[in-house]
């Protein structure tokens, strides 16, 4: 172990890795690979992640996009563990692993270097809350922003990905987590302490008036993805919004040009709003009619662009007194 006190540094190696922390700052870095930067031609891409068990294929197929490089995992608190994990996966100079747990660490210019050195960056999951209220509107987060302007690949899993689209709910209620915001609760109530959607976390064109969502069908989140689609048409942010929404153990890998490719052992929806809710009100149940569905099992494709595709199964929901109904055969719902 190596103390360098006059920078107030800690570093230590281990093999090819070594662990930068800030005594002053709070911050962690955990770097495994080649020490030095080194500076590649990253293509363009958005690796969005379902939550559950990583997907190798997923990983993979960000990796590849960094040419080499150095990817940087970012998280708000947690362990190095997926440096390893990343590395066994992927020809890189490096894996480093990045922990911002406030807006000081997410304000030191240390890491905004880190960032501009990263040819992909993957967010972990965690609690979107926090993400939103520890990094948003920051230099880390402007950072982020001109790396995606560069053309490097990025990545979200769980909150990660929920981050990703332009409408995001934040999930900044009168609780902290929200695991137990069930879609029967939503749809009951609109204008719920508990729904809170932001907007505009990341710049990216292609996933603009998209919301993201995870874990999809394994906690039954449709109902409470529709009263968010609901809320965005009804506080005027759109009028047709859409979602991707993932299901846990699949990905939905899409190219810039929006060709997307579904990768996993289940599926992922995208629904878009045709009309605004006809009722959408606080303390009344949501009555919200016909919006369309694609329902697009692993291995195959959709395009993110033109929002279309021929494969999979589309049907359309509605919501009538905070209960959903389906023209899919059996009333089904995912």
């Amino acid at each position: 172990m190596v103390f360098c006190k006059s920078r107030l540094f800690a570093l230590v190696v281990v093999a090819f890795g070594f662990n930068l922390t800030s005594v002053a700052q709070s911050y962690q870095y955990f770097r495994l690979g080649n020490a030095g930067d080194v500076q590649t031609k990253p293509v363009a891409g958005f690796a969005l992640m379902g939550g559950g068990k990583d997907l190798d294929p997923a990983f993979k197929w960000l990796c590849e996009r960094a040419s080499g490089g150095d990817l940087l995992v970012v998280r708000h608190s947690g362990d190095d563990a997926y440096n390893p994990y990343i590395k066994d996966l992927c020809k890189l100079n490096s894996v480093s692993t990045l922990i911002l747990p406030d807006r000081t660490a997410a304000a030191d210019p240390k890491v905004v270097e880190m960032v501009k050195n990263s040819e992909a960056i993957f967010l972990s999951g965690g609690d979107q809350a926090t993400y939103i209220n520890n990094w948003m509107n920051t230099p880390f987060n402007d950072a982020l922003n001109d790396a995606l302007g560069r053309g490097v690949p990025i990545g979200g899993t769980s909150a990660g990905l929920a981050v990703l689209g332009e409408f995001i709910y934040s999930a900044q209620g009168d609780k902290p987590d929200d695991a137990d915001l069930s879609s029967p609760l939503a749809m009951s109530n609109p204008y719920g302490p508990r729904i809170t959607v932001r907007r505009a976390f990341l710049n990216i064109p292609l996933l603009k008036n998209i919301l993201t969502d995870t874990h999809f069908k394994k906690r039954d989140r449709m109902g409470r993805s529709l009263v968010f689609l609901a809320r965005i048409v009804q506080d005027g942010w759109s009028a047709h919004p859409r979602e991707i929404a993932v299901e846990e153990k699949n990905a939905v890998l899409v190219e810039p040009s929006g060709a997307a490719t579904v990768v996993g052992n289940s599926a992922v929806y995208f629904m878009e709003v045709t009309e605004a809710p006809s009722v959408c009100r606080e303390n009344q149940p949501l009555t919200f009619r016909n919006i369309a569905v694609r329902r697009v099992a692993a291995g195959g494709h959709f395009d993110v662009a033109h929002w279309n595709g021929t494969e999979g199964t589309t049907y359309s929901l509605s919501v009538v007194d905070g209960v959903i109904h389906s023209t899919a055969p059996g009333n089904a719902i995912y």
